[in-house]
């Protein structure tokens, strides 16, 4: 008889190729259902930074069985498949509850940001670096603020979670404080860690400063690439092909939701993060590689009720939900203002208040690479439209061999921007 687990061991695993580099990785979950489960885990497999070649996902409602076939993408992180079957345990639900002892009231996300405060002298990279230090000490990044000084002194201030949510925190933060000091070294004349005060904890929506104008998250009509004298932007990723209709040969019984689109990071975690945000209920997903380069994902789906989606109104909806997502999951733009380069990147926010993973490391990667500095940096949640969006703000620092106001320099940045976001 095989002996009882730890709750949630059953329900992953995780079966890494000989080499994992070349080598498929197979992921299964076998797991109770719940509303949204396939985007919670496309979005753990997002940000954990690899590429799904293909996948199902079928539910009765009630129990879920999903099967992916994952390939690392190039990253300088390293892959901790260990800790991506953890997070994935942590996504599901149990199916023992009865059995198991009642837990803690959970602590709500605001109650748990700390305030990481950190202060060095000033170089390029070295908002990136804290970044990758912090995820891999399995700390969530939601807000941060940066400024130079006119001594070339960077003020660092990170609104950070713990993910594995372990209380008291002080423990935790010392941890993190002892991490940034031995990764910083003598160029680090701060570090501290304390409780966000309930006014600094940054997860707030607010309305839009006078600085975000409608055209740094909307343009109309949408286009791939905005060249104008002062700003230079790209909008829509890549065209699609997206149907909402009925499937009666496969699944008469559901609404099939069917997308292709050119292959890249995170496009089951932005269409699944759609399907979940306008609560329709999932009955089967797939996901295939297609030898064009474009990957196909097909969900049969009801509505929140349970019911069929049959009426016209409420497919054009969908559609358009959808293709939004999908063709437009980001916006990134560069605009010059006077004296300053500024960098932006809005995403949207999930209903349940999740920003897009990832983001700051991405980023701050890109302009690594680049040699570009971050002169001061900010990120914001704020409502425009009716929509609720993250909005990353880098004042990017010029350089003699490198002038920002250089039309080639600035398309150059938007591109390893977009590629690392979405490459």
């Amino acid at each position: 008889m095989r002996s009882m687990r730890a709750y949630g061991d059953e329900f992953v695993v995780v079966s890494v190729g000989e080499q994992p580099e070349v080598d498929l990785t197979e992921i299964t979950i076998n797991c109770p259902d719940k509303v949204g489960l396939g985007c919670d885990i496309a979005r753990i497999v997002f940000e954990f930074g690899v590429s799904i070649t293909r996948g199902d996902l079928v539910t009765d409602g009630r129990w879920c069985f999903v099967a992916l076939w994952v390939i690392p993408r190039k990253s300088m992180l390293p892959m901790r498949w260990t800790l991506m079957k953890q997070r994935l345990e942590e996504a599901c639900p149990s199916n023992l509850p009865s059995l198991l002892p009642l837990p803690s009231p959970p602590v709500s996300l605001s109650q748990r940001i700390l305030l990481l405060q950190v202060s060095s002298i000033d170089r390029t990279g070295l908002l990136n670096d804290v970044s990758q230090k912090l995820w891999e000490l399995e700390f969530t990044i939601h807000k941060v603020k940066v400024s130079t000084t006119p001594e070339e002194k960077s003020i660092n201030f990170f609104f950070i979670s713990d993910s594995r949510n372990k209380l008291p925190w002080r423990k935790r933060g010392d941890e993190v404080v002892q991490q940034v000091k031995e990764l910083l070294g003598t160029n680090c004349s701060c570090c501290d860690i304390q409780q966000a005060s309930q006014e600094l904890r940054g997860l707030e929506i607010l309305p839009p400063p006078a600085w975000l104008t409608m055209d740094l998250v909307y343009d109309e009509p949408p286009t791939f690439e905005k060249r104008r004298s002062d700003s230079i932007g790209i909008q829509n990723v890549s065209s699609a092909t997206i149907e909402v209709k009925d499937d009666t040969i496969n699944s008469p019984l559901h609404t099939l939701l069917q997308v292709t689109c050119k292959r890249r990071k995170g496009l089951l975690y932005d269409t699944l993060r759609c399907v979940k945000d306008l609560k329709l209920q999932v009955a089967h997903m797939r996901i295939a590689s297609l030898e064009d380069g474009n990957s196909e994902i097909s969900v049969f789906f009801l509505d929140c009720k349970g019911r069929k989606v049959t009426d016209q109104a409420s497919k054009d909806n969908i559609l358009y939900s959808v293709r939004e997502a999908v063709e437009n999951p980001l916006r990134i733009k560069i605009i010059t203002r006077g004296v300053d380069t500024e960098l932006f990147v809005s995403t949207p926010i999930e209903n349940c208040g999740r920003g897009r993973p990832r983001v700051v490391y991405d980023v701050t990667l890109a302009l690594k690479l680049l040699d570009v500095g971050i002169f001061q940096a900010d990120i914001g949640r704020h409502e425009v439209d009716n929509h609720k969006w993250e909005v990353y703000r880098f004042l990017l620092s010029d350089r003699e061999d490198f002038n920002l106001t250089c039309t080639k320099n600035r398309n150059l940045i938007i591109e390893r921007v977009q590629d690392m976001l979405l490459g």
